[in-house]
């Protein structure tokens, strides 16, 4: 089987009460994230009533993910991940290709 162009990986969340050690956390782990070898990009996806993010997280091979999976501070984050949502499901899959034509018009894009 040919190997995937890349793996992605969604957190799917309805966003919660934030505080300063999320917004500690997050930043810290973004930008361990963003200094690995494979990674690609992230795209962040918002609903139109803000209720539900989906952040996804595209590397170049599942050693970048699994080294992002095992940093200390994502895994003290996902020990809280209660305190700061209200629901959450995280997406790990491989992808072959991409397309695109539009966008969801419901909803708030940003790509990195």
């Amino acid at each position: 089987m040919p190997e995937a162009l890349m793996i992605c990986c969604q957190f799917i969340f309805m966003p919660g009460q934030y505080d300063d050690e999320f917004h500690r956390l997050d930043g810290e782990i973004e930008a361990f994230a963003r200094s690995l070898p494979g990674f690609d990009r992230v795209e962040t996806w918002q609903s139109a009533d803000g209720r539900t993010v989906n952040a996804t997280y595209y590397f170049a091979n599942r050693a970048a993910l699994a080294e992002l999976s095992s940093f200390p501070l994502h895994l003290e984050a996902k020990g809280k991940v209660a305190r700061w949502s209200d629901g959450y499901r995280i997406v790990a899959s491989e992808v072959d290709g991409l397309a695109a034509m539009g966008l969801s018009p419901g909803g708030r894009w940003r790509c990195e």
